[in-house]
């Protein structure tokens, strides 16, 4: 059986929830999957790889940064997948330049010369229990733009990994 693990790095948690959920399709498409903090990483030993991240400010999360760095050769020779978490309120008001933010340009020309099979942003969220910026921030922003996650979107996304990795189609 095809054993994945997916590593993340959150700050609040909502990467976490986005891993968590990614794994837990995973196993529903007849795969094993282990969710793992990158800060436990030291080694990867298994058939494939999804490595996300929070992005703060147009980076990654330094742990996930590190596990993309430290098992590069790892990560050459087994399929792998990145995703990136962040953009919170409201879209329309996005503008080209917001990508920049969402995406480091570093981390995927990295993965990419690795030989990553995917990069997908996900939304992310902004709740009252977080730091104090993150507060102020949430205070200021319609309920409707605090946590921009879509979960089918995500659910889909894993499909389609557990599809490139010999999961029955329709699982």
């Amino acid at each position: 059986m095809t054993h994945v693990i997916v590593v993340y790095a959150s700050k609040h948690g909502s990467t976490h929830e986005i891993a968590d959920a990614i794994g837990a399709e995973l196993v529903g498409a007849g795969l094993t999957a282990d969710v793992v903090d990158a800060k436990e990483v030291r080694h990867l030993e298994a058939d494939a790889v999804v490595i996300g991240s929070a992005v703060y400010m147009g980076r990654w999360r330094r742990e996930a940064k590190h596990v993309l760095s430290r098992q590069a050769e790892t990560l050459r020779a087994i399929p792998f997948w990145i995703f990136s978490t962040g953009p919170v309120g409201d879209p329309e008001a996005e503008t080209e330049d917001a990508e920049r933010w969402l995406e480091p340009a570093h981390i995927v020309d990295l993965a990419t010369e690795l030989g990553v099979r995917g990069h997908v942003v996900f939304g992310g969220s902004l709740t009252d229990a977080q730091g104090s910026m993150q507060r102020m921030m949430a205070k200021n922003m319609p309920e409707e733009f605090r946590d921009r996650r879509d979960w089918d979107e995500i659910r889909a996304w894993a499909r389609g990994v557990a599809t490139e990795l010999g999961a029955p189609v329709g699982s």
